[in-house]
């Protein structure tokens, strides 16, 4: 019979999504990022190719983001409202990771295994700055899924793309927690 970890599973059994939008200062100094930062990096990364990098955004990069999200929505003829998600969680963010999925040229290693490392790394870095006591959310948003926005804000090129963007700072109120999916509808056995 294997060892339990019954910390670790009460930790993930307890786990929610907090909205980034009521997130408040402090946020991690950068050495409690790198720590988080460091056990995050503990993901399946294919044969050490590590198909992605990271970009962390302090407040002062937040409101260049915010102003590119709404030059872009301008360029797209976006309205309001599309000017307004956009600049959203760059207005209202304190810190976050950018998580860049840059899948490497490897027959060996198919492309969709390389981003699916991307996503894991994006639980991964939720999972351990929730761990270590700070409020932390994974985002996109329509600026993310732009290719000339996420190569403006973020030098992607080529294969690129944004797997996440992990706001991380102090959540004031933890909400309650919401329904969980029933087993029943969403589990089949073979």
């Amino acid at each position: 019979m294997p060892e339990r970890n019954q910390a670790a599973f009460d930790f993930m059994a307890s786990r929610r999504s907090l909205p980034a939008k009521t997130f408040i200062t402090p946020v991690p100094s950068r050495a409690e990022l790198e720590e988080i930062l460091t056990v995050a990096l503990r993901v399946p990364d294919h044969g050490k190719l590590e198909p992605w990098r990271l970009i962390v955004v302090d407040r002062a990069a937040m409101a260049r983001l915010a102003d590119l999200a709404e030059a872009r929505a301008l360029e797209l003829g976006g309205d309001a409202e599309k000017v307004a998600k956009g600049r959203g969680q760059y207005d209202l963010g304190q810190l976050a990771v950018v998580v860049i999925s840059s899948p490497k040229p490897v027959e060996k290693m198919p492309a969709a295994e390389q981003v699916l490392s991307a996503g894991a790394l994006c639980m991964n870095i939720v999972s351990a700055a929730t761990a270590a006591g700070w409020g932390a959310c994974w985002l996109t948003g329509w600026p993310a899924h732009d290719a000339e926005f996420c190569a403006r804000a973020f030098g992607c090129e080529g294969a690129e793309t944004v797997a996440g963007i992990i706001h991380i700072a102090t959540a004031p109120v933890v909400p309650p927690d919401r329904p969980r999916p029933d087993l029943s509808k969403v589990v089949s056995w073979a």
